[in-house]
């Protein structure tokens, strides 16, 4: 009923906002890890890797909120306990303490690549449900990422 109060389809809605919780379930467990690779970083880097870690946790703390706004918008309850994030989250939680900090870049930019993943799923199915509100959210999400993916790959020197 919600759904069709901004003009779209109950039915076509339901995917959208199912791939919606799949990806904010995914981004507490990326959140989380930018944390603690934000509190454990050591090293040579230090300095650059911890302001860096803050600007990421910092978007990703606004991507989560954003995310589980367009859930209720979209007329659904969005996940909210760390046992719905860690059971469907493709994402696993990592132990950062003890990391080296190039293992921590690999491990954001590999998430990263899950997300973005994610993200080019959910613009298809929001293309189908002419949901062009939650296309234009994710897609600005996917280009944030895309980027810090380049400057972190080019950070630890990956091809």
């Amino acid at each position: 009923m919600e759904a069709e109060a901004i003009s779209l389809e109950e039915n076509k809605v339901k995917p959208v906002v199912d791939h919606l919780n799949d990806l904010l379930a995914n981004y507490h467990i990326h959140y989380q890890k930018i944390r603690g690779c934000h509190w454990n970083v050591k090293g040579h880097n230090f300095f650059t890797l911890h302001v860096k870690f803050e600007e990421l946790y910092t978007t990703a703390l606004t991507t989560i909120d954003e995310l589980a706004e367009r859930i209720l918008t979209l007329g659904k309850p969005p996940y909210s306990t760390f046992n719905d994030y860690i059971k469907t989250s493709k994402i696993k939680e990592v132990n950062t303490i003890g990391m080296p900090e190039d293992a921590m870049v690999k491990a954001l930019v590999d998430d990263m690549a899950v997300l973005i993943e994610m993200e080019r799923e959910i613009l298809e199915i929001t293309d189908n449900a002419e949901d062009q509100g939650t296309n234009d959210m994710v897609n600005g999400f996917m280009q944030y990422k895309e980027k810090n993916t380049w400057m972190l790959r080019s950070f630890i020197n990956q091809d």
